[in-house]
């Protein structure tokens, strides 16, 4: 796959809905419910982080019984990468971007959200072809601020913002055109994932879903 190819189906997922659910999910007994309150409440696209030792198996049962579009996050190495195919992986977003790393997705053919925070990492992997990335981490960077001044040098990158952002500030991304959407850890909390409560996160999700709809993205 090329960073071309990968970054239109990243816009693709992007569009989809205004945020991407970031999770972080210790039990894979949890998945599927998890995976099916998301969806009810309108967010088709995932992103199960590798920071658990469960993740791979949850990546795993989401993709197998949700019908989601389940992706890995906090890929860091072409093992991580490897290990996210095999678990059915249809995208991947890294906090950063190295060599071996995007090497390793083109030649998995896995779409990749690669990271960057400066804009000389923005510009390098615009360069190699990935004009989608994500933001990161976004509000200790400067915030949509930062994000809205990027736009001018650099107005044919899009990004997937992500770190501290919550439904409160989550619309000052989205009102820049160079967002997409943005990731965010707020629709499934750890107490509710815990408790099982998938109405509340469904509730969550839905709330999510509002969030800049009257804006015009494309």
């Amino acid at each position: 796959m090329t960073p071309q190819s990968a970054s239109r189906e990243v816009h693709r997922i992007c569009l989809l809905a205004p945020v991407i659910p970031v999770l972080v999910v210790r039990d894979a007994s949890t998945a599927s419910s998890l995976a099916h309150a998301l969806l009810k409440g309108g967010l088709p696209a995932l992103e199960v982080t590798l920071r658990t030792p469960a993740a791979f198996e949850v990546i795993s049962e989401m993709t197998n019984t949700s019908g989601g579009i389940v992706g890995a996050g906090t890929l860091l190495t072409p093992n991580d990468v490897e290990a996210a195919v095999n678990a059915g992986a249809k995208f991947g977003v890294a906090p950063g971007a190295t060599d071996r790393l995007l090497d390793a997705c083109e030649e998995a053919d896995l779409p990749l959200l690669p990271g960057a925070a400066t804009a000389s990492e923005i510009m390098r992997l615009y360069e190699r072809g990935y004009s989608v990335q994500k933001f990161f981490p976004a509000e200790a960077n400067g915030g949509a601020t930062a994000l809205k001044a990027i736009s001018t040098p650099l107005p044919k990158v899009k990004f997937c913002p992500t770190g501290g952002i919550s439904l409160k500030n989550a619309n000052d991304y989205l009102s820049l055109g160079n967002t997409l959407c943005v990731g965010g850890s707020w629709v499934a909390p750890k107490e509710l994932i815990q408790g099982s409560d998938w109405d509340g996160i469904t509730q969550l999700a839905s709330e999510a879903v509002s969030l800049g709809y009257h804006l015009n993205k494309s």
